[in-house]
């Protein structure tokens, strides 16, 4: 089994060195940039398993860089940011970022974000049911479950593996609220309390691409997707 391979874009020599060997210590191959247009570049040459962007990068940031990125790959990708409760974080997400992770960041806790986003794109297809049925539909929106396609009025809705079990997740329950705290547990695979933002922005984004009116907001619980037509 080949290594799993991690684009680590990072300006700061002490915070990029010292992350690359804690990341390699445990079995990462690693390649590093130290700027946004050195990422991209890396990112379009390598074709990493996995790109870990901080948010204030020169030359292109990591917002920007995470769009490019999305622009023609669904590769997993983490936001790192030097504040909890920065503007940069959403923006980050919206972009098409899977997670973010705040600095100063303990190694474990990077290596275990790594290892879950990898296994969440892994897991899609492992994590989907059977398809003895036929694909499900709601509205204008079908999901065929076995090959993981989602199309809206007959053309293909390309999502991310993360917007993809969120779809499936919804699916399996129509009509159902299910909290933030659900999701977070059940899309994410967070085990323990986590920041509800990666779900507001994750189900924003998915609205856009299968219709606002389709998943419904019940303030105070979570959401819900609209079954029918």
């Amino acid at each position: 089994m080949s290594e799993t391979h991690v684009l680590f874009v990072e300006d700061d020599d002490v915070i990029r060195e010292a992350t690359q060997l804690s990341l390699e210590r445990v079995g990462f191959r690693v390649t590093v940039a130290a700027d946004g247009l050195a990422g991209l570049e890396a990112f379009q040459a390598e074709r990493p398993d996995v790109a870990l962007l901080d948010v204030m990068l020169p030359g292109m940031n990591g917002v920007s860089l995470c769009r490019r990125i999305r622009e023609e790959s669904l590769t997993p990708v983490i936001m790192l940011s030097a504040r909890a409760d920065s503007v940069d974080v959403v923006l980050g997400l919206e972009a098409g970022a899977d997670d973010y992770v705040t600095k100063p960041f303990d190694s474990a806790v990077l290596v275990a974000r790594i290892r879950t986003v990898l296994r969440r794109a892994g897991q899609v297809v492992a994590d989907t049911p059977p398809p003895a049925e036929p694909p499900l539909r709601f509205g204008d929106v079908e999901i065929d479950r076995e090959g993981l396609v989602v199309r809206r009025a007959g053309e293909v809705v390309e999502l991310t593996p993360t917007e993809m079990r969120l779809m499936l997740q919804f699916a399996e329950s129509p009509g159902t609220v299910l909290s933030r705290d659900t999701l977070l547990a059940k899309v994410w695979d967070y085990q323990w309390g986590g920041d509800t933002r990666v779900v507001d922005v994750h189900v924003q984004r998915l609205r856009a691409k299968i219709g606002h009116e389709r998943i419904d907001t019940v303030r105070g619980f979570g959401y819900k997707l609209k079954g029918g037509s």
